[in-house]
């Protein structure tokens, strides 16, 4: 992918819309904080690190419109920037740590200093994510060995990360590193993201891949093609459970039976230390008509109920290992990962 997924441009935001991929290319710049809300409701940006990236640079930009020379005023107006925000999309943990952040940035003794502050903190948080994208990729690599074919389900590249890719930039790393790799992409109902994003990602990288369906893993896995299992996530909950997008924790509990790694790839960024356990982890419902719809056409009877739940919750015994950019971590994760994510 020549061009970035998420770039600043100074005063507006440029966007590859996601939605519109893989058959168009469609660049979109934006200039309000409205519209970076409606890019990130309607997925036109997505995956946990990029959406954090986007609310802080859309927080940025909330902050340049406000057009008050009071600073009480001021600060008004931006924590409603901020809210709105906030209610835009409930389990990736990195919009509410990008959140946190601008709000301790939104310092000063004069606006203009404030709004300037805003700007540095959001290009702090892209920088951010985008080496420890490429760190965690690095270590990750080492757990791939030469001939590997890898499952992985949903989109976790620099699509979905702003930076170099987590579970994408392992096989990415993996590839760089002079070994020979192949993926096993899942569709990913409802809406796609592996037939659509990871595949055409990976095409990108001339990675070879083959698309299935969410239902044939079991099959590929029981024919023993496949060597290991890797997936994004976005949200860590203390003791190790994994949010990650619907379908994961189906592909971990076959991964267990059938004796093959299941691992998680993800920055620090997501992990959540507030939560001792995934089940206290938000889960977004989204519209039934994504499930009776494919792109706008119907594919169910009118009528019918459908339910849409966009993540589930992988219990921290399906889990190998978790992928950080500060290592690579196991049992016992409560404690791991309260060493790496204080």
């Amino acid at each position: 992918m020549a061009a970035k997924a998420i770039e600043w441009l100074g005063g507006r935001l440029r966007i590859l819309d996601q939605s519109k991929l893989p058959h168009q290319q469609i660049f979109a710049d934006l200039d309000n904080y409205h519209d970076v809300v409606l890019a990130i409701k309607e997925l036109k940006v997505r995956g946990a690190p990029a959406i954090g990236v986007a609310a802080a640079y859309g927080i940025a930009l909330g902050a340049s419109d406000i057009k008050t020379e009071n600073k009480d005023e001021f600060l008004i107006q931006l924590n409603q920037v901020i809210k709105t925000f906030a209610a835009s999309r409930p389990t990736a943990v990195n919009l509410f740590q990008a959140i946190e952040r601008m709000k301790k940035a939104a310092r000063g003794d004069g606006i203009a200093e404030i709004k300037n502050s805003l700007v540095n903190e959001a290009k702090r948080i892209h920088q951010e994510e985008e080496t420890a994208t490429r760190q965690l990729s690095q270590l990750g690599a080492e757990l791939i060995k030469d001939g590997f074919t890898l499952l992985t389900h949903c989109n976790a590249g620099p699509l979905a990360t702003a930076g170099y890719g987590t579970a994408l930039g392992v096989i990415k790393a993996t590839k760089e590193q002079g070994k020979k790799v192949s993926v096993f992409a899942t569709e990913t109902r409802p809406l796609l993201q592996g037939a659509r994003l990871t595949a055409w990602e990976l095409m990108q990288e001339s990675i070879p891949v083959t698309l299935i369906t969410d239902s044939m893993a079991g099959y590929f896995i029981q024919q023993r093609k496949i060597d290991c299992v890797i997936v994004g996530a976005d949200r860590i909950a203390a003791n190790g459970d994994v949010a990650n997008k619907i379908g994961t924790y189906t592909l971990a509990v076959l991964a267990k039976e059938s004796k093959i790694p299941f691992y998680v790839a993800a920055p620090t960024s997501t992990i959540d230390l507030s939560l001792s356990s995934g089940d206290k982890i938000p889960i977004e419902e989204r519209s039934p008509e994504e499930v009776t719809h494919v792109q706008g056409v119907p594919i169910s009877p009118q009528g019918i109920t459908a339910a849409n739940p966009a993540f589930d919750v992988t219990p921290h015994s399906y889990i190998t290992a978790i992928i950080t950019e500060k290592g690579i971590i196991r049992e016992p994760y409560g404690k791991e990962l309260l060493s790496i994510a204080k």
